[in-house]
Formats: C-alpha cells, sequence, structure tokens
C-alpha cells in the first residue's frame, strides 16, 4: 500500500509541473482550448488522487507515511549529511492537499471565462499550473530543503502571476514589491534552517522533532541577553512565515497583488500562498510548543493584524483591495489560533476561510467583468438585479466571513475567538480584545462592500450575468461556504482529527474550549449569548444604516473623522515609512556609488584613465624609435652598465 501510496504523491507532484511545461513551451503549436484542457485537467486529476489520500489516511487508517525517494547530496564519511527529496504524508498534509486542489481546479475553471480574450491566455494556464505544482511540493515535503524549494517556486510564480499584464507600471510594481518583501522574510527563515542544521545536522523533519530537546537545552548568548536556541529558531521560521502570510509589518506586498488578474487574486489569498506560512507553523508546532516567546509575538502580531488590517478595509472603494485586506486580517486570526496553541483550530479555520475568500475573490471578480472591468464600488450599485447568480452568491460568502451560524466561518473563527480567552499565554488578553473588535470590523467592512455593490438604484447598461465557466465554480464555493463548518467540526475540532501531526500542546487550549461542546448543536446555541455574536450584528445594521438606508452618511462622517479617515485611507503610513527608509535611501546610494565607483573609479580611474596614461606611454616610448644605430647603441651600453651596477650591489 505505501509503494502506492508513492506513486499517488509522484503523480500529484509531477502532472501539473508536466502540464506547465507542455503549455510553457508549445508556443503557436498549443491551440487556446488545448491550453486550458491539459492544465486544468491535469489540476482536477491531482484533486481526485487527493481524495484518494484522504481515504487512505482517515477511512483505511494508514499510519504517517515518511518516505526518501531521491538524494540530493550525500557525502557519507567526508561530509555525513544528506539531502533528500522525499514525502510525508499524515493527516495535516492531505488536508492541506485537498483544499488546495480543489480552490486550484475551480480557480482553473473560472480562469477559462475570466481570461477569455487575453493575448497572454496560455501563458497564464501555464504560470497558474506551475503555481499549483510549487504548492503542491511545498505541502508534500518531509524535509526542509524540498519545502524551501517550493516556498521558493511560489514565489516566483506569484511573481509572474502578479505582473501578469507587465505592460501596466503597477502590476510590475506590485509583482516587484511581493518579490523583495518576500525575499527579506526568506533571509530569516534561511537563519533559522542554518541554525537547526548548525545543532541538528539534519533538515528532515522527523530528525528535528526527535532532536527538539536538543535545542532547547541549549543557550546562546547575545551580550547580557540569553536566548534559548529553540526560541531564536521559532522566531527565524516565524519570521519566514510572516512574509508568505503577510503579517505584520511585512503585509504591505498582498494589497499590491491585487494588480494581477482576479483569478491569481482567489489562488493567492484563498488556499495556497499565503496560507504557506500558515501551514509552515502548524508543521512546526513540537517545535513551538517548546517557546512560549515565540508563541506570544505571533499571538500579538497576528491579532494586531486581524484588527487594524480590517480597519483599513472600511474606507477601501477597489472592491479587489477590501477582500484582500480581509484577508490580511483573516490571517491575522489563524496566527492567533497558532500562538494559543490552537493549531487544529488555525487549520480549521485556513480550510474554510479558502472557501468563502476564493467564494468572495470569484464573485468580485464576477462583478469586474460584468461592469467592464471596472473596480471601483462607487461607480457600481444596483448590480442585484442584473448579476442574481453572483449576488446569492456573494451573499452566502459575506454571511460564512462574518461567521454568523451556521455558515463555514462560524465554527472556525468562534472557535479562534474562545482559545484566544481561554489561553494563558502572554498577550492573550490583547489579542481577544482585538478579535473580537476584529468580529464587528468585519462585519462593518464585508455588508459595506456587499451594499455597495449590489444595492441602490443605479442603472446600468450592458450589464449582464457572465457565462456558466464563471458561475458555476462560485456555486460550488457558496454550497461549500455553507456546509465546510458543519462537516468538519465535529471530526476536527471535537475529535481532533489532526492529533498526529500537530503536537498535543503543552498549554491544551483545544481541551480546554472543545470540552463543553458536544456538537453542533450546543456550539452553535452557545454563539446566541455570546458578545461577538452581537457585535457582529451590530456590524451589519451599521453597514445597512450607512450604505444602504442613508448611503450620503459615510461621506459626512469621514469629513468629521478626517483625520482617522486619512491614517486608515494611507494605511498607516507603512507604504510612505517603507519609501523613505528603503526605496529612497537605496537610490540615495545607488546614486553615490554610481557617481563614486563608477564614474569616477570605473570609468574615469580605471576605464578611460588606463586608456589615457597607455596613450601618454605610448607616445613617449615612440620618440626612442628614431631609427638611427648610433642611438640604439648608446641604449644598450647605459642598459648593460646599470645592469652591472644592480648586480654588484646585489
Amino acid at each position: 500500500m505505501f509503494g502506492h501510496l508513492t506513486e499517488i504523491c509522484l503523480a500529484i507532484l509531477l502532472l501539473p509541473l508536466f502540464s506547465a511545461i507542455i503549455v510553457g513551451i508549445s508556443g503557436r503549436n498549443m491551440t487556446i482550448a488545448g491550453a486550458h484542457r491539459i492544465t486544468t485537467l491535469s489540476v482536477g486529476v491531482t484533486f481526485i488522487l487527493s481524495v484518494l489520500l484522504a481515504k487512505s489516511i482517515f477511512i483505511d487508517d494508514f499510519s504517517t507515511y515518511n518516505v526518501n525517494l531521491y538524494s540530493w547530496f550525500s557525502g557519507r564519511d567526508i561530509f555525513p549529511f544528506a539531502f533528500h527529496l522525499g514525502f510525508m504524508i499524515d493527516e495535516l498534509s492531505v488536508v492541506m492537499l485537498v483544499m488546495v486542489s480543489l480552490i486550484s481546479f475551480l480557480v482553473h475553471v473560472y480562469s477559462i471565462g475570466y481570461m477569455s480574450g487575453d493575448e497572454g491566455y496560455k501563458r497564464f494556464f501555464a504560470y497558474i499550473a506551475f503555481f499549483t505544482f510549487a504548492m503542491y511540493l511545498l505541502v508534500l515535503a518531509n524535509n526542509f530543503l524540498q519545502l524551501f524549494i517550493g516556498w521558493e517556486g511560489v514565489g516566483v510564480a506569484s511573481y509572474l502571476l502578479i505582473g501578469f499584464w507587465f505592460k501596466k507600471e503597477s502590476a510590475i510594481n506590485g509583482s516587484l514589491k511581493a518579490f523583495l518583501v518576500n525575499r527579506v522574510s526568506d533571509f530569516g527563515f534561511i537563519l533559522g534552517l542554518a541554525l537547526i542544521f548548525s545543532y541538528v545536522g539534519s533538515l528532515d523533519y522527523q530528525i528535528i522533532f526527535a532532536n527538539k530537546l536538543r535545542l532547547a537545552n541549549h543557550i546562546i548568548n547575545f551580550g547580557s541577553i540569553e536566548i534559548s536556541v529553540i526560541t531564536l529558531v521559532c522566531l527565524l521560521i516565524f519570521w519566514g512565515a510572516m512574509g508568505k502570510s503577510a503579517q505584520m509589518p511585512l503585509h504591505v506586498w498582498l494589497p499590491e497583488s491585487m494588480e494581477g488578474p482576479t483569478p491569481i487574486s482567489a489562488l493567492i489569498h484563498a488556499a495556497t500562498m499565503v496560507t504557506a506560512g500558515v501551514f509552515m507553523v502548524a508543521r512546526m508546532s513540537p517545535l513551538f510548543e517548546l517557546s512560549e516567546v515565540a508563541l506570544s509575538v505571533i499571538l500579538i502580531i497576528g491579532a494586531t493584524g486581524a484588527l487594524f488590517m480590517g480597519l483599513i478595509a472600511i474606507v477601501m472603494n477597489d472592491i479587489k483591495r477590501v477582500v484582500a485586506y480581509s484577508t490580511l486580517s483573516q490571517l491575522g486570526y489563524m496566527m492567533v489560533a497558532m500562538g494559543t496553541s490552537a493549531y487544529t483550530v488555525g487549520i480549521f479555520h485556513l480550510i474554510t476561510h479558502a472557501c468563502f475568500k476564493a467564494l468572495l475573490f470569484l464573485g468580485a471578480g464576477s462583478v469586474i467583468v460584468a461592469m467592464h472591468h471596472e473596480q471601483d464600488m462607487t461607480k457600481m450599485g444596483g448590480l442585484r438585479k442584473y448579476l442574481p447568480i453572483t449576488y446569492w452568491t456573494c451573499f452566502i460568502g459575506s454571511l460564512a466571513l462574518v461567521a454568523l451560524p451556521p455558515f463555514a466561518g462560524f465554527y472556525s473563527k468562534d472557535m479562534i475567538i474562545q482559545a484566544a480567552k481561554a489561553s494563558n499565554i502572554f498577550g492573550a488578553e490583547y489579542a481577544y480584545c482585538c478579535v473580537l473588535l476584529g468580529a464587528l470590523v468585519t462585519a462593518i467592512y464585508t455588508f459595506r462592500a456587499f451594499f455597495m455593490t449590489f444595492h441602490g438604484k443605479v442603472e446600468h447598461e450592458n450589464v449582464q450575468e457572465p457565462g456558466f465557466v464563471i458561475t458555476v465554480p462560485l456555486i460550488i464555493l457558496a454550497f461549500l461556504s455553507i456546509v465546510i463548518g458543519f462537516i468538519l467540526f465535529e471530526p476536527m475540532l471535537i475529535n481532533n482529527l489532526l492529533k498526529e501531526p500537530i503536537v498535543t500542546p503543552l498549554h491544551n487550549t483545544l481541551d480546554s474550549i472543545t470540552s463543553s461542546f458536544n456538537g453542533h448543536l450546543p456550539f452553535i446555541g452557545h454563539a446566541f449569548g455570546t458578545k461577538v455574536f452581537w457585535l457582529t450584528w451590530l456590524g451589519i445594521l451599521i453597514a445597512f444604516i450607512f450604505y444602504y438606508l442613508y448611503p450620503n452618511l459615510p461621506t459626512f462622517v469621514s469629513n468629521r473623522l478626517s483625520l482617522i479617515y486619512s491614517i486608515l485611507n494611507n494605511k498607516y503610513g507603512f507604504d510612505t515609512l517603507y519609501e523613505i527608509i528603503f526605496v529612497r535611501s537605496s537610490k540615495f546610494f545607488g546614486d553615490i556609488l554610481t557617481k563614486i565607483v563608477d564614474n569616477l573609479i570605473i570609468d574615469f580611474t580605471l576605464v578611460d584613465g588606463l586608456g589615457v596614461v597607455t596613450n601618454k606611454i605610448g607616445r613617449l616610448l615612440s620618440k626612442l624609435q628614431t631609427g638611427l644605430v648610433s642611438h640604439y647603441l648608446s641604449f644598450m651600453i647605459v642598459g648593460t652598465t646599470l645592469l652591472f651596477i644592480w648586480v654588484i650591489l646585489r
């Protein structure tokens, strides 16, 4: 059976890669239909194979499957370390595979309609197939080296996809910002891997987990400051996760990724790239559990993003950017779960979020297509009667996002808030306040966008529902946004489905919050007496009053609160700060280096200067060529005399 699992894993990994290569190198020999058929079919097959893997793990009850297939490097006696390509199949990786393959497949289908007529159509499908391959490589890895290769592959693919419309300057800038910010976080990630390797001598997960106490028992001194190796390792690994999962202050790239096509926004923000950091923290939970300092840092940073990124979404008018800042906020919620040691809850929210956030992004894309690629919500309104399928599916997605029972987001998001309330880790009180207020903020920005887009009395011309290749994925995701939380609540949270790949937490937060709930009905029943439930309804009511009943009221309030509005509209000044500190300083030092090193030293001194000196020496020596034998004889006598004197003196 294990050999059969190996073949399935290889097929999952290689099918999207081969399809990307075939479409990418075919050029004019590949038809438009052939490009999307090959890539979509390959990803669809990987979804089926992922389901088969899930059956083997969850139904056939196979234990964790860890195998090395190929050795990258083996030094034996000279360098007694080995680096492998292998697979680790367990509950965590299987859940991620099913989710990633499903969302990727639906995005492929959706893209057939959305990208129709684009001159880069075939290139687009080659890129997203490669993106899917890189994500599979990351999820299936059984060692940090392979994970890092997939990690960087996802980064390269996101750079290509965000800058897909490379004739737009904003797309070029967005892709460059994503690339540079992730290089900053990757630097910390590499340092963490180097530190692990120096103490453990391996990058294989199982070897690292088996030697985790060695990391915990060693102390590093930074002057008068002492820090355990395990804490430093966890902080460096989380540094890497902060970039991929867009945690403050490394979040600035994600809103700019909206410059890419909408299907890519859904793929990057829903289930793949931005969740890679969350997945990695869950995978490394045996290490994080040994460092309460690292857990506190994760908790505080995640909670800050959950609240303050949501506030920015309230003032955004670009429909895609509203959903983008919503993603930043929800990623903060996931990190709060990780920081409270409720790792399974964080993964649960990752799954439910993938469904309703992909739905909202693809719904936004449906609106954009219908509005002839207009993204400003102030120019929309009244679209309900033109786009009935998009309207109702986005309504379901909005209810799931604000976490009203019994929609998907309720089960996972409410449990995160409960985990923050029950946790005793430093910063938990602050985190609880943030995620609680975040529920109010989420309801406001979600239904603000919903009312501004679909309601009102605005009339439009030539606006109609897009074709079935766009609406069918919306319907499927809407269905999942209703039922996925109900289906997975008991297996994941009550029965702790991920107990094997995720270490039993020392802080035991999950057991403390699930012990009083025996099933769906008790959990739903308790919601009506919680603060978060009524704060959510308050947020919906505020959005209804401001953006449905009295649409002129927001302008009046923003004028009275101009300072707050300006701070939010400027995104707390992060972009401006980074522009001053990094961009302008880099340009300043670049200009200095250009003037001193390039112009003065290299051009003027070395290139031009050597040419001038050589020319002058050549002219001087040319004067010695007189053609007179007497002159040459005199030179020979003088030279011989000087050589003779030098030999005697020596």
